[in-house]
C-alpha cells in the first residue's frame, strides 16, 4: 500500500479554533503554552497542552490536519484518531520520582494500540519530560530514567531500535512525560541516520544505562514522494557535544546536521531518491534552554531557513545540559 497524498500534516494557530479547508478535519491538537493539561478527546480529536514555554506570547497550538472520516477512541489512557491510512496518539504519565516503569507501560501500551488498531509503521514521536535535567528518587537524571523505561519497553516487545523512527525528547516545565504519536497503515518507511552524528543507540553508557532510540530522520512514503520527519537536532558531532556555551556555534551545527540527513547524497544513500535543502523545511520547533539566546537564535534561522517557513521558538530545558538549542522541522 502506498501513502496517500492526504497525509496528515500540522499547522501552527494562534487561534482557539482550527482554520479547515475543503473536507479537512482535526486529527490532533498539541497546544505549547504556559501550563499542562490531562490528555483527552474534544470533538474527536486527541488533545493536550504540554508546558514547552513560560510566556504567554509564545504560546501556539500545533494543529494535525487530516481528511475525512475520522474514527477516535481512548485506550489504556491514549487519545487516539485514525484515518485509513494513519493514527495520531497522545499519552500522558503524570509527575513521579521515577520514570523508567511508568514510561515502559506508556510504550508497550503504544506499541499495543499500533498493531491492534493496524498500524505497524511508527513514523514519529515527540516525548515532552517535566524537568528533564534534574534527578530522579535514585539520582538518576530524569531523562535518562526515562531512557530506561523506553528501551525496557523495547526489551519487553522484542523490538529492535533501529526500527524506531524520528523523535524529540525535549523539556516541559511540568507535567510528567507526555508523549505524541504518528503511526500509518502501510506504504513505506525508511529511517535516515546522519554520517557525522553516532546512531543514538549506539551511544557510550556515559549517556546513560541505555541510550536513547531514534532515528535523525523518518521517511513516511514511496522513495520518490512523501514526507520526512526530521528529529530534534542539536550542535552535536560524533556523539560529543561541541561549542560548549556559544549557542549561534550549537545553532548553526544543529542546521548542518539538519542540511546533512536530508541532502541528496545521504537520503540516496539510504534509498530515498528526491534530496532537500534547508529552505525545504517547514514546520519547525526551534527549543532555546536560555531565554537570552531567543534573540540570537532567531537570527541564525531567519538567516539560513527559508522566509515563509513556520518556525516557533519555544523557552524549555534540552535533553543534555550542555546542549542549548535543538531544531525539528518537516518536509512535505
Amino acid at each position: 500500500m502506498s501513502i496517500s497524498v492526504t497525509a496528515p500534516y500540522c499547522r501552527f494557530e494562534k487561534t482557539g479554533s482550527p482554520d479547515l479547508d475543503g473536507d479537512e478535519t482535526v486529527l490532533g491538537l498539541i497546544e505549547h503554552g504556559t501550563g499542562h493539561t490531562d490528555v483527552s478527546l474534544v470533538d474527536g480529536a486527541p488533545r493536550t497542552a504540554v508546558h514547552t514555554t513560560t510566556r504567554d506570547d509564545e504560546a501556539f497550538t500545533e494543529v494535525w490536519h487530516a481528511q475525512r472520516p475520522v474514527e477516535s477512541g481512548m485506550d489504556n489512557g491514549i487519545a487516539w484518531a485514525r484515518t485509513d491510512a494513519y493514527l495520531f496518539g497522545v499519552v500522558r504519565t503524570g509527575e513521579s520520582g521515577r520514570y523508567a516503569d511508568a514510561t515502559a507501560t506508556l510504550y508497550t501500551n503504544v506499541f499495543a494500540l499500533t498493531r491492534s488498531l493496524g498500524y505497524p509503521l511508527l513514523a514519529r514521536t515527540w516525548n515532552y519530560v517535566s524537568g528533564i535535567n534534574t534527578t530522579n528518587a535514585d539520582g538518576l537524571e530524569v531523562y535518562r530514567d526515562f531512557c530506561v523505561g523506553r528501551a525496557q519497553a523495547l526489551d519487553e516487545g522484542g523490538i529492535d531500535p533501529a526500527t524506531m523512527p524520528a523523535a524529540t525528547g525535549i523539556g516541559a516545565h511540568g507535567g510528567g512525560i507526555t508523549c505524541v504519536f504518528l503511526a500509518a497503515r502501510g506504504g513505506v518507511r525508511i529511517n535516515i541516520e546522519n554520517p557525522a552524528v553516532l546512531t543514538a543507540h549506539h551511544y557510550p553508557t556515559t549517556y546513560g544505562p541505555r541510550p536513547p532510540v531514534f532515528a535523525r530522520a523518518t521517511w513516511l512514503g514511496p522513495p520518490e514522494g512523501g514526507r520526512l520527519f526530521i528529529s530534534a537536532t542539536a550542535g552535536i558531532l560524533g556523539h560529543r557535544t561541541v561549542h560548549h556555551g556559544d549557542v549561534t556555534g550549537q545553532c548553526e551545527v544543529a542546521l548542518d546536521n539538519m542540511a546533512r540527513v536530508i541532502g541528496a547524497e545521504n537520503l540516496r544513500r539510504h534509498g530515498v531518491q528526491r534530496g532537500h535543502v534547508l529552505a525545504d523545511v517547514d514546520h519547525l520547533k526551534v527549543y532555546v534552554r536560555r531565554r537570552e539566546d531567543l534573540d540570537t537564535v532567531r537570527r541564525v534561522c531567519a538567516a539560513r531557513l527559508s522566509s515563509t517557513a513556520a518556525v516557533a521558538l519555544l523557552h524549555t530545558d534540552i535533553a543534555r545540559e550542555d546542549l542549548l538549542v535543538e531544531i525539528e522541522g518537516m518536509v512535505a
